[in-house]
């Protein structure tokens, strides 16, 4: 164990964290996901019993986020004619809002077989048990300035 290290981070997990570099995306993925599908040519990290916003808010204590584009966050839209309620959104603003200055605005929606596509070219894939739908978010690596 190390201190400091949010515990539900494994080791498989840090270490694809530390490998990443910059512009590197990582998607974080609900329980409907098909995240080996579109994780052929990633990583796939299985989180099995935990949901994204705990796994978001242990990430972003160590991952920053890519100052150089307008949405180094982007979520899953809806499908048109979908009539789902998404107030996971919210949550993940807010945990955003507590790692990144920007908050709310550092996030975007991608479009459904867009956010596919996008994740078939992500570093990794970390498949979880979410339940919400839409509930998928991918994250861009930035720089660590200090």
């Amino acid at each position: 164990m190390l201190k400091g290290i949010p515990q539900i981070l494994s080791p498989e997990l840090l270490k694809i964290l530390c490998e990443m570099g910059h512009s590197d995306r990582l998607v974080l993925s609900d329980g409907n996901f098909p995240a080996e599908t579109m994780g052929k040519d990633a990583i796939v990290i299985r989180c099995d019993g935990h949901g994204v916003p705990e796994l978001l808010d242990a990430i972003l204590k160590l991952f920053p986020l890519d100052t150089y584009v307008e949405h180094p966050v982007n979520l899953m839209e809806v499908m048109p004619g979908d009539n789902v309620e998404t107030p996971i959104w919210d949550t993940y603003k807010d945990i955003v809002s507590k790692y990144d200055e920007r908050g709310a605005a550092a996030v975007g929606n991608i479009e459904r077989f867009a956010f596919y596509e996008e994740a078939k070219t992500a570093y990794a894939i970390i498949a979880t048990s979410e339940k919400a739908l839409y509930a998928n978010v991918m994250l861009q690596k930035g720089v660590v300035v200090e």
